[in-house]
């Protein structure tokens, strides 16, 4: 079974309806991670449905502006820590009680963690505390929970069309890497199911790059 959130009521019946395609039990929730009972609600329509949860995958993002950090605005810089970082600690606060032994903890951070720069600077900050936080978490809630990381490389998703929209830039991107192409938002799928499978079951506090030998 998979519950999935999302602010737009539109994204969570479209995922929903991907999912049930496919002999998934699918269930859907709107939730706003910025939105303390958006996420309470999340939790416990969640527990109510199926009594436990066993798997965390924090997604949400954001990235307002591509101002330089000594340009940022202060209402920038408040919004890109509250979704990209404090909104998965806050998540997690609620869901602890609920998470079975064995259960796994996934953020989606990012390979501009490693080397913020460039439009992607304050953003990139904000992933590099993901990295932290998967190190602080994997420690605080082990044995009984894993807690591990995905960086994704580039893929061209609507959020990252202002870099892959342009196909200078697109083909740029895809010299650098190893494997000369982007990633798919399949690639950054199949990493979090393995780390949430028991194939990784001896992984934690780790982040997977799934760039492509992006440098």
């Amino acid at each position: 079974s998979v519950v999935v959130s999302s602010r737009k009521q539109a994204n969570v019946d479209e995922a929903v309806a991907k999912l049930k395609s496919k002999g998934i039990d699918a269930y859907g929730i709107v939730c706003h991670v910025s939105n303390a009972q958006h996420r309470r609600n999340l939790v416990e329509k969640t527990v109510q449905k199926y009594g436990k949860i066993d798997i965390v995958v924090c997604n949400a993002a954001a990235n307002p502006s591509t101002d330089p950090i000594l340009s940022s605005k202060e209402a920038v810089l408040d919004k890109l820590w509250e979704i990209n970082v404090k909104s998965s600690i806050l998540l997690l606060q609620d869901m602890a009680p609920h998470l079975e032994k064995g259960s796994s903890v996934i953020f989606i951070t990012s390979i501009a963690g490693f080397q913020p720069q460039g439009a992607m600077a304050m953003y990139g900050v904000t992933k590099t505390a993901l990295l932290g936080l998967t190190k602080a978490l994997a420690a605080e809630m082990a044995p009984d929970t894993r807690v591990n990381a995905v960086a994704p490389g580039f893929v061209p998703t609507h959020f990252a069309s202002f870099i892959t929209g342009s196909s200078e830039v697109r083909e740029g991107i895809e010299e650098k890497t190893l494997l000369n192409r982007l990633g798919t938002t399949g690639d950054m799928a199949a990493a979090a199911a393995f780390l949430a499978s028991d194939d990784s079951s001896y992984i934690t506090g780790e982040t997977l790059v799934v760039a492509g030998g992006m440098p």
